[in-house]
């Protein structure tokens, strides 16, 4: 059945063989968490065994070496490096800013329905702080691009004072005009934090696209760095009230230096993330890589959407107006995923029972699967999604397949 070739990377006869990745598992899921290819994966074994030999030569030195790594990894975001501090991970950015900020009691910050719910209980947690309001701007699924500017525009008031909007929304992959909202908000002295979680790589030079006066994103998503690596990118006038998370020696230097010294912990993720960024670029190419992910992602969907279609009172596929290159949502049977703990829970179900690693959203009681392809996906894997997961997901759902139907 399988028709679609295998991504060939120049040192690999499939992408697959470089990724140190379960054969027995079926991997639908980059990214929530990631996967970090073998070379990366061995360069990190040996930074992480020198500290262990060496302590006292490794750990003096980290500063150096984790501003070497920034100083590489900038540009591939479209940052100058003098503005770009690494940081665990997206939330961890988020929190870092909401630190940073002074509110007043009835100030507001506005926030979407479609928001990574860590980011957006930091900045219920901010607003509680002061007194200040969290409001919620609604944008359907489908709305376009000037629509979701509109909506913005329409709901700033004189007491807004904070915008958080993704660059990249994570429940329902698709990308939000994030230049367009700051250049508005900036206008009426608002301001934006853009959550990038998910652009590093599915978007080039994504800080730079991004507008808005902080930007964080995440390495170690379709980089493919190792878990725990972000980068936060500001040119802001106050970027001198932000402080890492952890107070240590480095907190006498200025933004973003602060960030390079972190007592022991394991900057090896952070060192070892220019290492992936450089692997994908010299075995594929990233702007291939864009194009490729995109046809993958577009070739999955239709044959998931195509085995749910005969069982669906809604047609499965879901075109997005502004769609990712890597991820494409494809919608469950009615009364299956209607909340995030559900769908949470469905996503490990067919992982123990089927031995398949997905992502399931939920957006206003409706459920999705999220696909999340990246250059070791191949149409088998989708077809095996087609062929466990299918049945599992119309018998949770209460639909009966005919005995003589064959899923695939």
């Amino acid at each position: 059945m399988t028709t679609a070739t295998p991504i060939r990377l120049k040192s690999y006869q499939r992408a697959r063989d470089a990724w140190p990745l379960d054969p027995e598992v079926v991997h639908l899921n980059h990214g929530s968490f990631g996967a970090v290819p073998t070379v990366v994966v061995e360069h990190q074994d040996a930074l992480r065994r020198q500290a262990d030999l060496t302590p006292v030569g490794w750990f003096p030195r980290i500063a150096e070496q984790v501003r070497a790594a920034v100083e590489r990894t900038a540009p591939f975001v479209g940052a100058h490096p003098d503005d770009s501090a690494f940081v665990p991970n997206a939330s961890a950015a988020a929190t870092v800013v909401y630190n940073s900020l002074r509110l007043e009691a009835g100030d507001e910050i506005l926030v979407t329905d479609h928001g990574y719910g860590a980011v957006t209980m930091g900045a219920q947690r901010l607003a509680r702080r002061f007194g200040a309001a969290v409001r919620t701007v609604e944008l359907p699924l489908l709305a376009p691009d000037d629509e979701v500017v509109q909506r913005f525009s329409d709901a700033l008031t004189p007491r807004t004072r904070l915008i958080v909007i993704d660059q990249i929304t994570s429940p329902t992959a698709r990308m939000l005009p994030t230049r367009r909202i700051a250049g508005i908000a900036a206008e009426r002295g608002v301001r934006t934090l853009v959550d990038g979680a998910h652009a590093p790589g599915l978007i080039a030079s994504a800080a730079a696209q991004a507008g808005g006066d902080w930007w964080f994103g995440n390495m170690h998503k379709w980089p493919c760095a190792p878990r725990g690596s972000a980068l936060l990118v500001t040119a802001a006038a106050d970027r001198q009230d932000l402080w890492p998370l952890i107070d240590s020696w480095g907190a006498p230097e200025p933004y973003p230096h602060r960030f390079d010294t972190q007592g022991t912990i394991d900057a090896t993720t952070y060192i070892a993330t220019p290492t992936a960024i450089d692997f994908v670029e010299g075995e594929f190419g990233w702007d291939a890589a864009r194009t490729a992910l995109s046809a993958l992602a577009d070739s999955g969907a239709e044959i998931i959407a195509d085995a749910l279609r005969p069982f669906s009172a809604h047609d499965p596929l879901t075109p997005l107006p502004s769609p990712v290159p890597s991820m494409r949502l494809v919608r469950l049977p009615d009364g299956l995923g209607a909340t995030r703990e559900e769908a949470d829970a469905l996503r490990m179900d067919l992982f123990d029972e089927e031995g398949v690693e997905t992502a399931f959203t939920s957006f206003r009681g409706i459920g999705y699967f999220r696909l999340s392809a990246h250059l070791y996906t191949e149409a088998s894997d989708f077809e095996a999604f087609a062929e466990r997961c299918v049945p599992q997901i119309l018998r949770r759902a209460g639909i009966r397949i005919p005995l003589a139907t064959t899923i695939a």
